[in-house]
This record gives C-alpha cells, sequence and structure tokens, in this order.
C-alpha cells in the first residue's frame, strides 16, 4: 500500500491564521471581514445517525467514473504498545478478506474491471489516519454496487481470519524491511528530537519487526474493533454520477453499522514545549544524501483557518512563502551556491496540534553548517529589513497567475483531484471554499496587504525556544561531523551578524530586445481523424497542433529535431554528456536565470531544451494567455543560448554536492554495477555521474556542440496540444519559428553499434551491511520492429506481473512488490526488453527467482489464462477511455508516432488491437523471447 507519514502542503488555505499575529498599529489600520469562510455549494456534506459524515460531489471528468474514499479517522498514534504496527497492518487486512469478499478475491475483480492494484486501487496509513483509495466505474449498476460494497467492508466487514494474519505477516515484514538502511538508522536520532517529548516519537506507522513477528490475533482485532467505527468515518465520494444516486449508496451500506454505546475518546496527542534549543545530529556510512532543517515549533496548539479574516491571514502567509523562496532559489542559483536546494514555510508538522516554521536546505557532506548559516541569516536578513516592494509585486503576481489558472480550469478538475480536500475537511476542520470564492476573495484582499504585514510574521516565527534544529549526511573518512557547540554557536553569531539588506535589481520588460523578421508558411494541411493542423514554415519546419477543450488553461509543447548525441564522437560524446545538463542555467537573450525567473513572475509558460542520445528536443507547457511568451523563450533558446562561466561553475558546484557520496547507498550502487556490466566494451557508456567526471566535463565544448545542434531550426517538428487560439498560432510560428534560420539539413541519427550479450549471465553485487536484496532479471533481444509483438510484449509484462503477485507476494509472502514490464523500442535499432525485479530478503533469493521464473515457463508452457488476458485488456481499455481526454496522452503520441516514423492514426485503432490480443501470441512470445539467455543481477548484503 502507498503509506506516507506526513503530507507538508503549502497551499492557499491551509496556513493558520492566528499561530503570528501583526503589530497592533498595523493591524488596527486593516478592516478585517466577518463571517466564516463558505463551503463548497457543490459539495454535499451529511451525517447518519451513527455518526459516519459522507461527502459527495458529482463531477463528468473522467467520464464514467467515482473516486471512493474509506478515511479513518485513527492511525498508528492510538496504538497501545502491544500494537506497534498494527495501524498499518489493519490496512494491509483489508485487501485480505471480507465479508463479501474472500481473500484474493477483491483485487481479482477488480482488476477484472480495469482498476489496477497499485497504481489505482490503494491506501495509506500515517500517525494520525488511515485512508482507503477506490475508483470505480460509474456508468455499470453492478460495478458501482461492489465498489460500495467494498468500502463498506473495509468499514466494518473484514474477516481478520488467523490464516490471513499469518500470511500478511511476511508482507509487512517485506515493507519494513524496504525501510531499513540510512534513512530510518538516522530518523531513530532525530525523530525524538523533532517530536520531542510526544508519543509521535514512538509511533511510526510501519511498526517494528519484533511487534510484526510476535503481535497475537486479538490484538489487531482489538484495534479493528476499538477504531474502525462509524463516529471516525468519512465516505467520500466524487464522480461522473448523480449525487442522488451516490448519497442512497452511502446511506443503504453505511447507515446499519452499529456505533459502540461507549466508545473510547479519540484523544489529540500534543506536542510538548521546549524552552532550549534541541539539535539532532546524525550521520550514517550509507547515506547518499546531506541535509538541513531548522524548526521553529509554534508554542501554542494549531488554530484551525475557519474566518474569512483567516483566509486574508492566508494570503499573507502565503506571499511570504513566496517571498522567502524566491530568494532562496536567488542563493542556489548564485556564484558559490550555499545550498544545492533551499525551502522554507509555516505549516503543519507530523502532530495536527502544532504548526511551525521550518527551513530546509540540501547541502554538500562538508557544507551543512555553511548551508545553515545561509538559511539562518537570510531569514534574519528578513527580520532586519523586510521585503522590498519590486520583489513584492512579483510574488503578487506570481500567486494571482497560480490562482487564474486554478479558476480557469474550475469544470476541467479530475475528480481525483477533488477528493483530498475533502479528506482533509474531514480530519483536520481544513476549510473548503469553491475555487470561485477564493478567486473572488483573493482579487480582493491581494491588494490589501501591506508590505509590513509581510515583513512582520517573520518576528513570531523566529524565536529560541521551541526551535530543533537536524542535520543528516554521510559519515566518511576525511569527512568531520558538525558538533552541537558548533551548531549553537552559529545560532548566536547569526544573531549579531552585520547583514546588509537585499538588493534587488530591475530586470527589463521585455524578453525579446529586437524582434525577429517573421518567416511564413509554406502550406496547410489537416488530418481529420485526429483533429490535427499541420504548417509546414519556410525555413521546412513543421508545426502539428490539436485544439483540444480538455482544459481551459493548458497548452503542451514538445518538439524534436533527429540527431542528437550520436552524431558526436566518442570523445566529444564522453567530453559533454554531464555538461549538456548545466547549458541551461546561464540563461537565456542576456537575462540570468534569476533575472528570467524574475521576468517570469505572473506569467505562467516554460521551456527546456535538451539533446538526447537521439534527438534535439523542446519540451514546455503555458497558459493560453502567456502562449507568445513560450514562443519567444523557444527563440531564444535557439538563438540566445547565454554562456556563463560562472554559471555552469554554479551547476557543477550544486552537482557535487548533491551527487557527491551517491555510491555509499547500496540501491545506487547496485544500478552503478549492473549498469557496467552490462555495458562492457561500450565506449560511449558513461554511468552514474561522479566528482571526476564532473570535473571532466568541457563546456565549452558543450555549449559549441548545442550551438552546432539548434544550427537548423527548419529540421525541427513542433508540437502544440490544448486550448489553443488557431487564428493566432500562425502569427505565432512565422514570428517566432518560421524566422528562424533552415538549413535544409535533413539529418539523420547514428543508430548505435554496441550490443550487449546475448547469453545467460549471473552476477552477485555485495553492498550494504542491512539484510535487504534486489533482484533484477532481463532479457534483451534485436529483432524487426513489428507493432503487433510491441503490444503483445507490453500485454505480457502486465499479465506476468499479476502472476507475481500472486504468487512472490500472495503465496510465499516474500515480497512487497514485484512487476514485469516488457517493450520494443524502434529508435536506434529495434530491441526487445523484458525485466522481472523485485526486492527481499538475502535468504529468500534462490527461492524467489526460482518461483519467478516457474511464472514464465508456465506461461510458455500453458500459455496465458483468458481471466488474466480480460484483466489486462479491461485495463488496458479503461485507461485509455480516460487517456483520450488528456492533453498528455496527444502530445506525447503524436511526437512519438512522428519520431519513430509510425502511422498517427494507429492512435485511433488502439482498442482494436487490444481486443484482438490472444493468449496463443503471448505465449508465443514469451517462447520466442524469454529464453535461457538472461541476465540476472543480485545485490546481496556485504559479507561480515
Amino acid at each position: 500500500m502507498k503509506k506516507r507519514i506526513v503530507a507538508f502542503a503549502i497551499g492557499l488555505l491551509i496556513i493558520s491564521s492566528t499561530a503570528a499575529q501583526t503589530d497592533s498599529d498595523m493591524s488596527n489600520s486593516i478592516t478585517i471581514p466577518e463571517g466564516d469562510i463558505p463551503v463548497d455549494p457543490n459539495v454535499k456534506i451529511g451525517k447518519l445517525e451513527n455518526g459516519l459524515t459522507y461527502y459527495i460531489r458529482n463531477n463528468g471528468k473522467p467520464e464514467d467514473k467515482v473516486e471512493l474514499r474509506l478515511a479513518v479517522n485513527a492511525g498508528s498514534i492510538m496504538e497501545t504498545d502491544r500494537q506497534l504496527g498494527l495501524a498499518h497492518f489493519m490496512e494491509h487486512m483489508n485487501f485480505n478478506g471480507t465479508k463479501n469478499f474472500e481473500k484474493n478475491d477483491l483485487v481479482d475483480y477488480l482488476q477484472s474491471i480495469g482498476v489496477k492494484f497499485g497504481a489505482d486501487l490503494n491506501a495509506y496509513t500515517s500517525f494520525d489516519e488511515t485512508v482507503y483509495i477506490l475508483p470505480i466505474p460509474s456508468d455499470d449498476p453492478e460495478k458501482l454496487e461492489k465498489g460500495f460494497q467494498i468500502i463498506e467492508d473495509w468499514a466494518h466487514n473484514t474477516t481478520l481470519s488467523e490464516q490471513a494474519i499469518d500470511d500478511e505477516r511476511g508482507v509487512v515484514l517485506e515493507e519494513l524491511r524496504l525501510r531499513l538502511g540510512a534513512n530510518e538508522r538516522m530518523q531513530r536520532v532525530t525523530l525524538p528530537k523533532i517530536m520531542y517529548g510526544s508519543k509521535y516519537a514512538e509511533r511510526l506507522p510501519i511498526g517494528t519487526k519484533e511487534n510484526l513477528e510476535n503481535f497475537t490475533y486479538d490484538d489487531v482485532r482489538d484495534y479493528y474493533k476499538k477504531w474502525y467505527r462509524p463516529d471516525l468515518m468519512a465516505v467520500i465520494a466524487v464522480g461522473d454520477l448523480d449525487v442522488a444516486v451516490m448519497e442512497e449508496k452511502i446511506k443503504s451500506h453505511f447507515s446499519g453499522i452499529e456505533k459502540p454505546k461507549e466508545p473510547s475518546g479519540r484523544e489529540a496527542y500534543e506536542l510538548p514545549n521546549h524552552e532550549e534549543t534541541l539539535v539532532a545530529i546524525a550521520s550514517d556510512k550509507e547515506a547518499a544524501f546531506t541535509q538541513v532543517q531548522v524548526m521553529y515549533k509554534d508554542s501554542h496548539l494549531a488554530p484551525k483557518v475557519k474566518t474569512v479574516a483567516d483566509f486574508r491571514e492566508s494570503i499573507v502567509r502565503n506571499l511570504f512563502s513566496t517571498l522567502i523562496n524566491n530568494r532562496l532559489d536567488e542563493l542556489r542559483n548564485s556564484a558559490e551556491p550555499p545550498f544545492v536546494y533551499g525551502f522554507s514555510y509555516y505549516g503543519g508538522t507530523y502532530a495536527r496540534t502544532k504548526n511551525a516554521y521550518q527551513s530546509f536546505a540540501v547541502t554538500s557532506p562538508e557544507g551543512q553548517l555553511a548551508g545553515l548559516k545561509a538559511i539562518l541569516e537570510e531569514n534574519e536578513r528578513v527580520k532586519r529589513f523586510g521585503f522590498k516592494e519590486a520583489e513584492f509585486d512579483r510574488a503578487k503576481k506570481s500567486i494571482m497567475a497560480g490562482l487564474e489558472k486554478r479558476y480557469n480550469d474550475r469544470d476541467k478538475r479530475e475528480s481525483g483531484q477533488i477528493v483530498d480536500a475533502y479528506i482533509q475537511n474531514y480530519l483536520e476542520d481544513s476549510p473548503i471554499p469553491s475555487i470561485e470564492w477564493s478567486f473572488d476573495m483573493t482579487k480582493k484582499f491581494l491588494p490589501t496587504v501591506k508590505l509590513e504585514e509581510i515583513g512582520a510574521l517573520i518576528k513570531n516565527f523566529l524565536h529560541d525556544d521551541n526551535r530543533v534544529i537536524v542535520f543528516t549526511g554521510p559519515e566518511k573518512e576525511g569527512l568531520t561531523q558538525a558538533t552541537e557547540d558548533e551548531v549553537k554557536a552559529l545560532l548566536k553569531e547569526v544573531q549579531t551578524a552585520d547583514l546588509k539588506a537585499y538588493e534587488d535589481e530591475a530586470v527589463r520588460s521585455n524578453l525579446i530586445e529586437t524582434m525577429p523578421v517573421a518567416g511564413e508558411i509554406s502550406n496547410t494541411s489537416s488530418n481529420s481523424k485526429l483533429g490535427t493542423t499541420t504548417l509546414t514554415l519556410g525555413n521546412g519546419a513543421t508545426l502539428t497542433y490539436k485544439k483540444t477543450d480538455f482544459k481551459n488553461d493548458e497548452v503542451l509543447f514538445r518538439a524534436y529535431s533527429h540527431g542528437g548525441t550520436s552524431l558526436y564522437s566518442d570523445a566529444d560524446y564522453l567530453a559533454t554528456t554531464f555538461a549538456n545538463q548545466g547549458l541551461t542555467e546561464a540563461g537565456i537573450g542576456g537575462l540570468s536565470l534569476t533575472d528570467l525567473n524574475k521576468f517570469m513572475s505572473g506569467k505562467i509558460a516554460n521551456v527546456s531544451p535538451s539533446i538526447r542520445g537521439f534527438s534535439e528536443n523542446f519540451r514546455g507547457s503555458a497558459a493560453p494567455k502567456d502562449l507568445e511568451t513560450l514562443f519567444q523563450m523557444v527563440h531564444l533558446y535557439f538563438t540566445s543560448l547565454n554562456k556563463d562561466d560562472e554559471a555552469y561553475s554554479s551547476f557543477i558546484t550544486k552537482q557535487k554536492s548533491f551527487l557527491g557520496n551517491l555510491m555509499a547507498n547500496p540501491q545506487f550502487y547496485f544500478q552503478d554495477q549492473i549498469g557496467k556490466i552490462k555495458n562492457e566494451g561500450n565506449p560511449r557508456y558513461t554511468g552514474f555521474p561522479t566528482t571526476e567526471k564532473l570535473d571532466a566535463s568541457d563546456y565549452n565544448l558543450a555549449y559549441q556542440k548545442y550551438q552546432e545542434r539548434f544550427a537548423d531550426a527548419g529540421d525541427f517538428h513542433y508540437f502544440l496540444v490544448g486550448n489553443i487560439d488557431e487564428e493566432k498560432i500562425g502569427e505565432l510560428a512565422k514570428t517566432y519559428l518560421a524566422s528562424l534560420p533552415g538549413k535544409n539539413s535533413n539529418e539523420k541519427y547514428v543508430p548505435t553499434k554496441f550490443r550487449r550479450k546475448d547469453k545467460f549471465q549471473k552476477h552477485i553485487v555485495n553492498r550494504g551491511t542491512d539484510p535487504k536484496s534486489n533482484v533484477s532479471i532481463t532479457w534483451e533481444e534485436e529483432i524487426p520492429y513489428d507493432s503487433k509483438i510491441a503490444l503483445n510484449i507490453a500485454a505480457l509484462g502486465e499479465v506476468l506481473t499479476i502472476k507475481l503477485v500472486e504468487r512472490l507476494r500472495e503465496q510465499e509472502g516474500g515480497v512487497y512488490g514485484v512487476g514485469a514490464r516488457g517493450s520494443l523500442s524502434k529508435m536506434s535499432f529495434s530491441n526487445i526488453t523484458f525485466s522481472i525485479s523485485f526486492p527481499c530478503g538475502p535468504e529468500n533469493v534462490d527461492k524467489l527467482v526460482d518461483a519467478a521464473l516457474a511464472e514464465v515457463n508456465k506461461i510458455k508452457s500453458e500459455g496465458v489464462t483468458p481471466e488474466d488476458l480480460a484483466k489486462v485488456k479491461e485495463t488496458y481499455l479503461v485507461k485509455r477511455k480516460e487517456d483520450l481526454k488528456t492533453n498528455e496522452f496527444w502530445i506525447s503520441n503524436l511526437l512519438a508516432n512522428h519520431q519513430e516514423e509510425r502511422d498517427s492514426n494507429s492512435i485511433l485503432s488502439f482498442e482494436d488491437k487490444v481486443n484482438s490480443l490472444n493468449s496463443n501470441d503471448l505465449q508465443e512470445v514469451a517462447k520466442k523471447y524469454l529464453d535461457e539467455n538472461y541476465f540476472l543481477g543480485i545485490l546481496m548484503p556485504e559479507t561480515k
């Protein structure tokens, strides 16, 4: 199951309104509106006599689908000492036998109607809640009824048989095993300080190995009986269905659940205050990354956001977050960045009852104190000098632009994006106003916010009590760890440091200073079946666009040209691979990255160029109103990419800081070693980046090669999908694309010469101290491309995943997750790749490898059952029905089909191809390509 400890959100409405009051003279100058934040009238909220709460909303996107949730207001914090890990274990048990679905029947049924286990059907357990996730078709009364029956069973009809409990112990223990490692060991040190004096420090949802192995059947049954009850539950139903029908379903399924006569109180667990600053320094030999955290916990309970005045305060806080993080981004992009990434926010902690102001930084292993100093100084700078008017104006524009996008797409939101707000309203009483109301109120209140209000917030955010400093990072030879005394000395130093006020440099008002001379459109054609239009530009380039109404405020952009690094010599390729990623750090059109970010305030548009193995590419998106800005950025990436040694050096410094200890992590080391073995003899294999490889990267050569690769704009194929103004698209194309140079190069990529060995290989990599293993089984074979085989090999992966979950997880209890995947690529050379991968215990590797291969051989000898093939077909068809209504699907497929010279009209025949899938074809694919010549890679812990 998906599991999360806590969700930190920085949305407009979840930030507390009273945790930091402004100065009295300031607040007196502002008229504070009266009244509560109204509930969105589109949602119907009710409560049954037994105490169960429900939320219902009709929402037509996606069509014929309802998102169901069961939220239980109880999690690991409710466990007794005998029940450690059982809140999460109970979540698992709801998928292992209920009154109406015997063990495995539930997953089996849902797969048969196109609901995919893990991807669609899911659940999570945190400290304070457990939430079950079930999307269900709404166009079939029988399927809809079964969906509501399932969540009713989860609420009170789990069987909890002794056999099912014992079978699931192994699965949950494997999930616990996945958590073992450097982060888990460091968390043991840091969590008791972060959650000082509270029960949260002792109730991680995964529990303990000892308790999971030894708890009694009654322990988990007692938890279920005590906390799974209607007065602690909410049912949320959002989707393409009449509200009255959904309400009737909820009432008929849940009204009969009896509420206990003397229910146990649902305690709100507090996070005690402490006067001293707590410092937690944790290091580990296997830690890959280095982090710094500063946490200022409020001394009072987290207040609710209830009133209109609270809403205005949330706008003030949101502005503060935007402003402080813009400054941290500037530091990150400076010539000598003190951290790889920095971020600050005010919001929730692990405990519902306490909010905090927190600052984070990812640093180099040697740079923790420098990173801490940087975020402390920036907080202190704001405290002393506040913010500037120009950056304040930019922050307001950014907030308004984001809200306008949400407002414009208010009738295009998918149900899955709506349900979480109702879950949080039930669990934490967070507000759920309509987007219309939020938009109108923000427009009303944003101009009334004073710069002094923003600056005043931090004076209450920062305090010496309830403060926690957390360092986590690697432990290795030659690295001196920071000490608690050094941290506390730094805190005092910054308080009295001689800091200068922030200087905000003005940015020009135009992205392109000299407008290009427009080119011409030489031809226009259309494809009525696909709904696309193609413009052939005078320089030879083509632009294919598809106007859609899937989103009101979205246009997606892609482009490619054949060639890429395949046209580099081996030496040039090796010298530029890692440098290529830093080219855009210099900015465009004479604007630095920082200036470009300032210019883009209030605009929603982004473009990223890249050079890949076989093509040059662009990827981007824009709101319709900012589409011209996107086109301008594309033009500048062709004609005016800046060259800045200082910006590139900053990029390399951050890369070294982030990646310097990567190989200490056993999983990364395993991937690196397997990659080297598979690519033995490949002169162009680069592997994972290292400090040495980054130092050897040639920025000048990479920049020169970029100029070469993007010299011929007429060799590109551009794609746009979304809410396009067709009257303007032609002019934009002529001005910014057709005006670019076209050289009629018509380049083709050079196919890869290297081939991996087609023979059986077994390699064991020893790394790590935890009892954890990883298994990777792969088959590769070069064959002529065939679209039918491509679909068959992909479907075989889906079928085999079903069988592996049944065998390795449910039957053997030896894995938490396992998957198989098959594909046939046409790029470079046509190549089948099929893989099976799973983590497990070292003692079970041989047994589970044999079991996995036995499932492969079973398909080869017996074929695929009609039931399993029907599941895969239904899953494909359900997903395709939804995909056809998304811009991302269309632009990805239009580009891929064009790039691989496939018929784009094949998009429309997918259903026929899926329906023609048959067991014999899948069996033949398995027989032919899943032979004895596979690669077996195994990660094992280091021998002592």
